[in-house]
């Protein structure tokens, strides 16, 4: 608008209308400070969330702040100390009780912890402490039993090598002038060093405990025992190939599932080109935990982070499948394949912000989203169709109640904002966030995958990068059949020990009997 022209439209003495073009250009400049001050106030708000998320990390509680071995570390040293002092003081009370007392006292009792008792599997050495005399020391009469004090102390043997020697004695026929003697049974690694106890040991201690390869080394030259890490390397390498039908199979098994969970994490990779490592990552897809099927876990390596690994690895598949936001799973969605969101990921966004400036409005998200978890804690172990019932009449009114919440306090929130963006990120996948509710196995959030890749950041820090991609292809074989026997209650070492000696001449027909998930037990008539 030309506020000059209208002037003279109006034909105001000069003075008067020289001072309306300075109201005009006053009200201007104060309508342009008003929208920079609320781009102002937009930005200090952002970054005072910003730096309030940074301080809770840095400087809150201990938890939050230290590296899970550092803290480890601290707590297992300070109980070290008090028990240290501990013993010291009951020295000293002992002591001087019995400076003071003329005959020696019995100790008091301690006040037991109330600690639980000692796995009934392990096994159980007995050690009988009889009396130096069966007789009375007062009067000299025979003692009777009248019962037993009987305690138990947990002990361990460390690893411990041993050797296998075996004998084939070879027999002639002098008629026939043949040799005959037991063959030698196949193996993973044929003539190797190596029983599969040892091969065993290696890879657990490698891809569960996290122990790099040089720290096993070590721990075998102290009983003399030369451990190259080169031939360690070797050893896993054959491993790898061995168990990769068993993984083909697992995988198999876990696509045969109606409702998955996938993820990924990123992995360093060794660039020999430039001397460098380059990214690369591990996808991971897990079975639904509220499903009859068995846990199974599976990790696919890649060289990227693109839509196409998992369109590739879910081909032909149909079902639901949770995941977060990350546009890479966006394709897959459609006739076959249906969209779960994380509600733990929505919720995540809320708390952070409580976190940094105590929001209201986050505050009553956090307590919305805390009662659908309550729902989901009193449905844990009943049936998918008591679960459906329950998220019907109780889940999803309260459901769409919050979804009219949001809309009706978005409208109130500034572009922008944090609060906005918290807002905007749930109403943006609301249809998934709520979807679950429609049926009795559908999952509320992605956690357990995520707890199963959370061994893999921890390993990380230990083995560092992966040395090729061939490379880790084999270890994602490993480490998914690992997951998957922890998942369903096998001890790793145990099982992989088993498997190892049993796999060579193993049928094919019959390899499911070694795929370390729990069969499901017939129903009884």
């Amino acid at each position: 608008m030309d506020f000059a022209a209208e002037l003279t439209a109006f034909d105001l003495p000069p003075e008067l209308a020289q001072q309306v073009q300075k109201w005009v250009a006053q009200a201007a400049d104060v309508a342009r400070l008003e929208a920079e001050l609320k781009l102002s106030k937009l930005k200090i708000e952002a970054l005072v969330h910003e730096i309030a998320t940074l301080k809770r990390l840095r400087f809150g509680a201990s938890s939050e702040t230290l590296p899970a071995g550092m803290k480890d570390l601290f707590d297992e040293t300070l109980a070290a100390d008090l028990t240290a002092c501990g013993a010291r003081l009951e020295a000293l009370r002992d002591a001087e009780a019995s400076e003071a007392a003329a005959t020696p006292k019995a100790p008091p009792e301690r006040p037991r912890a109330g600690r639980p008792p000692l796995p009934a599997h392990l096994e159980r050495i007995e050690h009988r402490h009889e009396p130096e005399s069966c007789s009375c020391g007062t009067c000299g009469q025979d003692l009777v039993k009248i019962g037993e004090d009987v305690s138990e102390q947990l002990d361990i043997i460390p690893a411990k090598f041993f050797v296998h020697r075996h004998i084939r004695p070879q027999y002639a026929c002098r008629h026939c002038e043949t040799v005959s003697a037991v063959p030698v049974p196949a193996a993973v690694i044929d003539g190797g060093l190596a029983a599969p106890g040892l091969l065993a040991w290696v890879t657990v201690s490698k891809f569960v405990d996290h122990l790099p390869l040089y720290r096993l080394e070590q721990i075998a030259q102290r009983s003399d025992v030369a451990l190259p890490r080169s031939t360690q390397s070797e050893w896993l390498g054959r491993i790898g190939v061995a168990l990769s039908p068993l993984y083909a199979r697992l995988s198999e098994h876990l696509l045969a599932g109606t409702v998955l969970h996938a993820d990924e994490t990123p992995v360093e990779q060794l660039d020999p080109g430039r001397g460098k490592t380059k990214r690369a990552y591990l996808w991971a897809y897990r079975s639904n935990t509220l499903g009859a099927d068995p846990p199974i876990i599976i990790f696919d390596y890649q060289p990227g982070r693109g839509g196409q690994y998992p369109q590739a690895f879910l081909k032909g598949w149909k079902g639901m499948l949770m995941v977060d936001d990350y546009v890479a799973y966006k394709a897959l969605f459609g006739n076959q394949v249906g969209e779960l969101a994380c509600m733990a990921h929505a919720r995540r966004k809320y708390f952070e912000l409580h976190q940094a400036n105590q929001s209201p409005v986050a505050a009553e998200a956090l307590q919305r989203i805390g009662e659908l978890y309550a729902l989901e804690e009193q449905a844990r172990d009943v049936s998918i169709e008591a679960r459906a019932e329950l998220r019907a009449q109780y889940a999803r009114p309260r459901l769409e109640a919050m979804h009219l919440w949001l809309v009706q306090t978005r409208k109130t929130v500034a572009d922008g904002a944090a609060l906005a963006r918290a807002i905007d990120y749930s109403l943006k996948r609301w249809p998934a966030l709520a979807r679950y509710a429609s049926c009795g196995d559908w999952p509320i959030d992605n956690n357990p995958i995520e707890n199963a890749i959370r061994p893999i950041a921890l390993g990380k820090k230990n083995w560092m990068f992966a040395g090729s991609e061939a490379a880790g292809k084999r270890a994602a074989v490993i480490q998914s059949l690992l997951a998957t026997a922890r998942a369903n209650g096998f001890e790793p070492l145990a099982w992989l020990s088993d498997t190892l000696e049993k796999l060579p001449a193993w049928p094919n027909s019959r390899i499911d009997e070694l795929l370390p998930i729990r069969k499901n037990e017939p129903a009884q008539a």
